[in-house]
C-alpha cells in the first residue's frame, strides 16, 4: 500500500486509509511503533517491547508451573 507524506501544520504526515486502519483495528488516540526489519521497517500497533516481556514471562510459567498452580488455589 501507497501513503503520501504530507505537510500537517508544521510537520509532516501520512493519513491511513481506512482499509488500513480497519486492518489494524486502529482508534483515533491509538499508537503505532515502527521498528526495523529485514526488508526496511515494519508499522505495528503492537509495542515490541511487550512482545519481549510476554515472551519472558511465558519461559518463568513454563519452568515455575508447579509453584504457579499451587498460588492459584
Amino acid at each position: 500500500m501507497e501513503l503520501k507524506v504530507t505537510k500537517i501544520g508544521n510537520s509532516l504526515g501520512v493519513v491511513l486509509p481506512k482499509e488500513l486502519i480497519a486492518s489494524l483495528k486502529l482508534d483515533k488516540g491509538d499508537t503505532l511503533w515502527v521498528t526495523d526489519a529485514q526488508s526496511g521497517y515494519r508499522i505495528t500497533p503492537y509495542d515490541p517491547a511487550f512482545g519481549e516481556q510476554m515472551a519472558q514471562a511465558r519461559k518463568i510459567m513454563k519452568k515455575r508451573r508447579n509453584v504457579l498452580r499451587e498460588l492459584a488455589k
